[in-house]
């Protein structure tokens, strides 16, 4: 499946057992179009049924894993996958993939350079393992007019406190940042972090799937146990109530004029995002 011009998309096998998939918008910082999502969701999936698979590293080409959802027309619809229409539709719709994610039963790597922001934030969260570089941007600048995230990801893995500040703020946090706070595993110097993701990938490879799927379904009951898994639904609730408010009605209405002259509005009295002077 291509759109402009690309491959959405592309599939290697760089070690036995290893399925690598990254994802190829880089003209575009990788933005999440549903074009993409469904090739990323037909991937996955069939690298959960291929026997030859035990481990799939998602990354993106360019430079940086992903700015977010494509905010510029490409999340109309068809959507990759059917999700009950009406209010709150589009959270209850990221959720319901990010658990897509969730539910495979192979494990999935996410390998994350410069910008995660929003929806590339969202999908990082939804793998089973996340190593960054050092210098990676992880972030949801929505927060500051929009609303918060469709994937209410952050107390959970990040604490109440951290989450909070994130929530507040909407700044971004480095990659040493994300390992302290528990968004990732481990970070690296961007030089290392693709033969280190790799390292990794063949170790988990090493194990057979029937024995990693129970692996990873034990930590995933002990969280839902906990109840991430209705926590993070009852999220979208909110996310769709916030789209209401004045100021989420006005940001989307500066957007119709322009999305990225909207954003660079948005982070001005931030100066950072696209707004931070270059060094």
């Amino acid at each position: 499946m291509a759109q402009d011009g690309e491959e959405l998309v592309l599939v290697d096998f760089p070690a036995e057992g290893v399925q690598r998939l990254t994802l190829n918008r880089p003209a575009k910082r990788n933005a999440l179009s549903n074009a993409l999502r469904a090739r990323l969701f037909e991937l996955l999936e069939a690298g959960d049924a291929n026997p030859d698979v035990r481990v799939t590293i998602l990354r993106g080409a360019g430079p940086c894993f992903s700015a977010g959802y494509d905010l510029a027309g490409g999340s109309a619809p068809p959507y990759p996958f059917h999700t009950a229409p009406g209010s709150g539709h589009w959270a209850r719709h990221v959720v319901e993939g990010a658990f897509r994610v969730w539910d495979l039963a192979k494990p999935v790597i996410a390998q994350v350079h410069g910008w995660c922001l929003a929806g590339g934030s969202e999908l990082a969260t939804a793998c089973d393992l996340v190593y960054v570089a050092e210098d990676a941007q992880i972030g949801y600048p929505p927060v500051r007019e929009m609303s918060p995230p469709d994937n209410q990801f952050h107390p959970w893995l990040c604490g109440m406190r951290a989450a909070m500040e994130m929530m507040l703020t909407g700044n971004a946090i480095d990659g040493r940042e994300a390992v302290r706070l528990g968004f990732a595993n481990r970070a690296f110097p961007i030089a290392e972090l693709e033969d280190a993701v790799l390292d990794m990938a063949r170790q988990v490879a090493r194990i057979p799937s029937d024995v990693q799927a129970m692996n990873k379904r034990s930590v995933h009951r002990a969280m839902e146990i906990m109840g991430l898994r209705a926590a993070i639904r009852a999220g979208t609730e909110i996310q769709a109530l916030a789209l209401t408010t004045e100021t989420s009605r006005a940001a989307f209405e500066r957007m119709s004029g322009g999305v990225s002259q909207a954003l660079s509005q948005r982070d001005t009295a931030f100066g950072d995002y696209r707004t931070r002077e270059k060094d």
